[in-house]
């Protein structure tokens, strides 16, 4: 008994200090690759900037239909463009560069601290550029993007400007908050009718016929705008992007208002508010712009 005792105290030293058996090598193998995990998992929740769960009234419409929806009106729009010479071609300069910071921040936009809708993983992005004297931009749900030229020339926008526009409209988009919007008209009206069409239970025709034009003219509320700019922030930073530059481009939004702001700026909160919080969540995603991988090419600089 005692011979026994002793072999499994010798067995088990082994195992401590270093026995290189294929059983114990396994495990050896197996704890480390737990660890890596548990470590990579943690530095993804360490820092950057952590987004609550998505309300859940989003639930009371199809997200799927209203993608659909939205894709049928982005190209509308896009065909609109083309027919008055307002549509930039792929091979813009500007174009280039907004389809170059995209595929950036695209990279990124599962990261687990965003929580996004996990359809975006399978979203066929788009980004085009519109002819316009606008100060906007908008990210529809499914991932088609759109820049308007008076954004980018007015404001002399930098990459990493463009890099917190961009982020702040496609968090509107992961975070699905025009479904969310969607569901808040459809429960606080009582839309039986339009709840029966989302469900496909009849005049499903009319309701996607609508459903575009709705979603275009969607004003999100403050805290949506809030949540878009934290979440901006963090995919930019991601991406390799300074998130500074959030406080930037708001002084460049505030000047170009002179009293009225421009139509991106509709339901946002106010500037001062909108540059103080940047700063206060500065802390948090400094140490992720610090170790991102840096942009190849830079579009700002001559």
């Amino acid at each position: 008994m005692d011979d026994r005792i002793e072999g499994a105290r010798a067995s088990a030293c082994a195992w401590r200090t270093g026995c290189r058996c294929p059983m114990h090598a396994r495990r050896l193998f197996s704890a480390a690759v737990l660890a890596a995990g548990a470590g990579a998992a943690g530095l993804a929740w360490a820092d950057g900037i952590e987004l609550g769960n998505r309300s859940s009234l989003g639930q009371i419409v199809s997200g799927e239909e209203i993608e659909a929806a939205t894709a049928e009106q982005y190209q509308q729009l896009l065909q609109e463009a083309q027919s008055q010479g307002a549509l930039a071609s792929a091979d813009h300069p500007q174009v280039r560069r907004l389809r170059f910071i995209a595929q950036r921040l695209i990279s990124h936009v599962m990261t687990p601290n965003l929580r996004a809708t996990s359809r975006a993983a399978q979203w066929n992005w788009e980004v085009n550029l519109i002819g316009s004297r606008q100060i906007n931009a908008f990210c529809m749900p499914g991932g088609k993007i759109a820049f308007f030229s008076g954004l980018l020339t007015q404001l002399q926008l930098t990459d990493d400007e463009v890099a917190m526009v961009m982020g702040h409209e496609m968090t509107h988009a992961l975070r699905e908050h025009s479904r969310e919007q969607l569901g808040k008209t459809t429960a606080t009206n009582g839309l039986i009718e339009l709840g029966a069409a989302i469900f496909g239970l009849g005049n499903g025709g009319r309701y996607l016929a609508s459903l575009g034009g709705q979603l275009l003219n969607l004003r999100f509320s403050r805290d949506d705008e809030s949540e878009a700019d934290r979440g901006g922030m963090d995919l930019a930073a991601r991406a390799g992007y300074d998130p500074r530059a959030g406080l930037s481009l708001w002084r460049k939004m505030e000047s170009s208002s002179h009293g009225s702001p421009p139509q991106w700026l509709s339901t946002h909160p106010a500037g001062a508010s909108r540059i103080s919080q940047i700063q206060s969540q500065l802390a948090a995603v400094t140490p992720v712009y610090a170790r991102a991988e840096k942009p190849g090419q830079r579009f700002d600089k001559g």
